[in-house]
C-alpha cells in the first residue's frame, strides 16, 4: 500500500533524511518511532505531498505519488500532530469544505459526516462553531476529516492527543478495523504503550535513518534486549538514548 524508496531531504547542510527505505502492506499497522528530530515528520510531509524530497520515490497503492501528487493525495487520509481546522466553521461545514474539495458529492458528505460525528458522540454540536470546542472534539472532527474521504491508506500522527480514555479505545479500534478491511495505517506517536498493542510492525528512525524495522519481537532480538524487556528500554538501546534518571537529574540540577 505504500513504499517509500530511497527517500532523502536536505534542509540546506542539514540532511533531514538519509536515503530512507520503508514499506506497509495492505491490512497492515505500521508505527513509525523516533526521537524529536529524527525526520519523522518529514518522511509524512514528503509522502502527503507537504514537501517535495531531493530523491527518491514514493509510491501510494501502486500510484507514484510525486509524479501525481494530486492523486496520490485522494488515497491518503492525513491527520497532522497539530490540526489547524477553520474554527469559526461547524463541524458539518468544515467536513462539507473538506468533500467539496475531493470532489465528493454534498449528499455523500452529509451521511458520512453525520455517521463518522455520532459515532465519535459529537452530533449534537454538529451546527455550533467549532471556536469554543475542546482539544478533544477538534481532534474527533479532525480523525473524521481524515476518514471523509474513505481513503486506502491512513497517515496518523499523534491520533490520540487530547482524547478521552473511551474515545482513545475507539481510535486504537478503528485503525485496526481499518487494516482488517484491506486498508493501511502509518501511525506516528511517541506512546510506545500504545504503539506496542497496535502496531503489526514497528519502524524506529533516527538522524534521518532507519535503525531497525519488525515486530516487538524482532525489535527485541535486534536491541539484544530480553523477550519481557519494556518498548521503551529497546527504543532508547536503539536510539542510544541517555538514562533518563541522569537526564532528569541534570535538568533540576
Amino acid at each position: 500500500m505504500l513504499r517509500i524508496e530511497s527517500l532523502r531531504k536536505t534542509y540546506g547542510s542539514f540532511v533531514a533524511l538519509h536515503g530512507l527505505d520503508l514499506s506497509i502492506a495492505a491490512g497492515e499497522i505500521l508505527a513509525l518511532l523516533g526521537p524529536n528530530g529524527a525526520g519523522k515528520s518529514t518522511t509524512v510531509k514528503c509522502l502527503v505531498g507537504l514537501l517535495q524530497p531531493d530523491a527518491g520515490t514514493v509510491h501510494v497503492d501502486g500510484l507514484d505519488a510525486l509524479a501525481d501528487p494530486a492523486r496520490a493525495r485522494r488515497l491518503v487520509g492525513y491527520l497532522p500532530e497539530v490540526a489547524r481546522l477553520h474554527e469559526a466553521l461547524t463541524p458539518l461545514e468544515f467536513l462539507q469544505l473538506k468533500g467539496r474539495l475531493f470532489d465528493l458529492d454534498d449528499a455523500v458528505i452529509a451521511q458520512r459526516s453525520e455517521r463518522m460525528l455520532a459515532g465519535f458522540g459529537i452530533l449534537d454540536r454538529k451546527d455550533e462553531p467549532m471556536v469554543a470546542f475542546s482539544k478533544g472534539m477538534l481532534q474527533k472532527v479532525s480523525i473524521s476529516a481524515a476518514l471523509l474521504t474513505q481513503p486506502r491508506l491512513l497517515v496518523f500522527d499523534e491520533p490520540l492527543s487530547g482524547l478521552d480514555v473511551t474515545t482513545a479505545l475507539v481510535v486504537k479500534q478503528l485503525m485496526h478495523e481499518f487494516a482488517a478491511r484491506g486498508g493501511a495505517v502509518l501511525h506516528c506517536s511517541h506512546m510506545l504503550d500504545v504503539v506496542e498493542n497496535t502496531a503489526h510492525r514497528i519502524a524506529v528512525l533516527d538522524k534521518g535513518q532507519l535503525l531497525a524495522a519488525g515486530t516487538a519481537a524482532e525489535l527485541r532480538r535486534q536491541a539484544g534486549q530480553g523477550a519481557d524487556a519494556h518498548l521503551d528500554n529497546v527504543f532508547r538501546s536503539l536510539v542510544q538514548a541517555s538514562d533518563p534518571a541522569a537526564a532528569a537529574g541534570a535538568i533540576l540540577g
